[in-house]
């Protein structure tokens, strides 16, 4: 059966890192391979011109290596190049739950239902069903973990009516942070035409939510936990 009465949730992939320190850390004594040293200042806030070169000879197509305090960018290839996010989606839905959560519109402890929509999303799934309720609580570990993409649903239908409504809410707090190159047509990050985003909005809205909502660590720390404990 695809349903279990439990399931032990072992995290060992996450769609995006997160703790609780800054994006990146670095001191004096340390100095990217190809960079010459004098460009490196030793302060880490400090604020450069970071051309796009790809000093670091990654293959992906685009990369940003952001201060998480500061926002001053570090490294940059391609940033403001538009791509798929396939389920980094998650960040902002996440960043509209924890804003919900922590300005009381909702609760951890409410339960939340599953509808018809949420139960056939496909992809990343706990594999809900109509008959179920599940905690925000849960919802938060089952998203953050196994990037849920029922639950995802389930929660943009609870806070927003819709997932249509929440999706509107999605882009709205992206032309909030000045993520000029997104624009969200879903709300857990399956390819559609048009779901567009990059590698430097990914890195806005992730600092968006650590900042303001450090206690999304609770749940992207998580090594091993369950649901449906019954």
């Amino acid at each position: 059966m695809l349903k279990k009465k439990r399931i032990a949730i072992l995290c060992t992939v996450f769609f995006i890192v997160f703790n609780t320190n800054p994006v990146l850390g670095f001191d004096a004594t340390y100095v990217w391979s190809s960079i010459d040293q004098g460009v490196i200042s030793t302060s880490a806030k400090a604020s450069f011109d970071v051309k796009d070169n790809n000093m670091l000879n990654l293959e992906s197509a685009s990369a940003v290596l952001m201060e998480q305090n500061s926002g001053t960018i570090l490294y940059n290839h391609n940033m403001h190049e538009k791509l798929r996010p396939a389920s980094v989606t998650k960040i902002m839905s996440l960043l509209l739950i924890m804003e919900a959560l922590d300005s009381g519109k909702i609760a951890y402890t409410d339960k939340v239902p599953c509808s018809e929509n949420a139960s056939k999303m496909g992809g990343s799934q706990i594999w809900l069903d109509t008959t179920e309720e599940l905690t925000v609580d849960e919802m938060l570990k089952a998203i953050c973990v196994v990037s849920a993409n029922d639950c995802t649903v389930a929660m943009a239908e609870y806070l927003a009516g819709s997932e249509e409504l929440f999706v509107e809410q999605m882009n709205k707090k992206a032309k909030e942070l000045h993520m000029n190159d997104t624009t969200f047509k879903n709300c857990h990050g399956i390819d559609v035409d048009g779901h567009l985003t990059s590698s430097y909005d990914i890195a806005i809205m992730s600092r968006e939510l650590m900042l303001n909502h450090p206690s999304i660590t609770k749940y992207t720390t998580i090594w091993m936990d369950s649901l449906r404990d019954r």
